[in-house]
């Protein structure tokens, strides 16, 4: 319950700072920061939607986690240019996302194999390379993302330089990091599914979405 109320207090911290960057903004007539931090605000919104509306539970780390990397990456990275001001925050972010994405496919295809309504049995090896290849593609479509943004509204998402013109260099640098941190996470899962007797964080997040959410789990008669 106190690591529960913890991470609450963080992810309302982190979107308090995206509330006053947007009264900042508009107190500055800086109308596009403004409406870039509320579309910012609304995506951090989105587990409490999903909650709320779809009843089912997430657990708070996952959530914290999820906002955290939103907040750095587009409100510090896109909003407060920190992916111009350091040279490692392009990297740091990339790897970050292999591992949440690799989290994601893993407990995704996790949560396939543990339910009875579904009669899927998948082997750890398996499980393994589809959180690989789940966390890969979905790096690949924000790359199609940035190209498509700086195509159409001149954004500098892939980060163009001197000498590298067509951001190939960063977006090849992007996914390359990005499929480690997903290589990573894959090996990590397929080391819990073999000792299933050590107990880790993918564990403890299955085991507590699953008790939080009976209904989606529910044996057919």
């Amino acid at each position: 319950m106190q690591a529960h109320l913890i991470h609450r207090r963080l992810t309302l911290f982190l979107q308090a700072i995206l509330v006053l960057e947007v009264v900042i903004a508009v107190w500055n007539q800086q109308w596009i920061t403004a409406v870039i931090t509320i579309g910012i605000i609304l995506v951090t919104l989105g587990p409490l939607f999903i909650e709320k509306f779809l009843h089912v539970f997430i657990p708070t780390e996952f959530v914290l986690l999820t906002i955290t990397f939103v907040f750095a990456s587009l409100f510090l990275g896109e909003v407060r240019d920190y992916y111009a001001r350091f040279w490692w925050w392009d990297i740091a972010l990339h790897s970050s996302s292999g591992f949440l994405l690799g989290v994601i496919g893993f407990l995704l295809v996790h949560l396939l194999n543990e339910t009875e309504n579904i009669g899927v049995h998948m082997k750890p090896g398996f499980v393994a390379f589809f959180a690989f290849l789940f966390a890969v593609g979905m790096g690949a479509l924000w790359e199609i993302f940035e190209f498509g943004m700086d195509s159409i509204f001149g954004m500098n998402m892939q980060k163009v330089m001197l000498g590298d013109p067509s951001g190939l260099t960063d977006t090849m640098w992007d996914l390359i990091v990005a499929t480690l941190g997903a290589l990573v996470i894959s090996v990590l899962g397929y080391t819990y599914l073999k000792n299933p007797r050590q107990e880790s964080f993918l564990e403890r997040w299955i085991h507590l979405f699953i008790r939080k959410n009976p209904r989606l789990f529910k044996r057919k008669s």
